[in-house]
């Protein structure tokens, strides 16, 4: 019996969900089908059917689902211990330097590579 009821639940999400992404596309078919209405007007039309969307899709167990997941994340988002300033300042400096050394590294090597083949080819002066 509990199967059933199962079933019956993800075959109305399922339906859900379709009727979610229908008023989706609609809204924005609707935006690209009216093309002299005022652009504001058109753009609240496709904001309303993306909040109607997500409306129709919380009420699915997937949504939900979704949701709980969220709701964990903020939870887990405020445990983390975030860096310092100065952390944050030392260690972008660092990458921007390795990145500079890298990059006359690469650049030395092209030129050198540039050159070895121009004089292999006989195109070098």
């Amino acid at each position: 019996m509990n199967a059933q009821t199962e079933t019956g639940a993800s075959a109305l999400d399922t339906v859900k969900l379709f009727l979610a992404i229908a008023v989706l596309i609609s809204g924005i078919g609707a935006y690209y089908y009216y093309p002299d209405m005022p652009v504001v007007i058109r753009a609240g039309g496709v904001l309303a059917s993306v909040v109607i969307a997500i409306v129709i899709v919380m009420q699915t167990a997937m949504g939900r689902d979704m949701w709980q997941f969220i709701q964990t994340s903020r939870v887990e988002l405020r445990k983390v211990v975030w860096p310092s300033r100065q952390d944050t300042t030392q260690t972008t400096l660092a990458v921007i330097v390795f990145v500079i050394i890298l990059g006359v590294f690469f650049w030395g090597l092209d030129m050198g590579l540039l050159w070895v083949t121009k004089t292999l080819t006989g195109q070098g002066g």
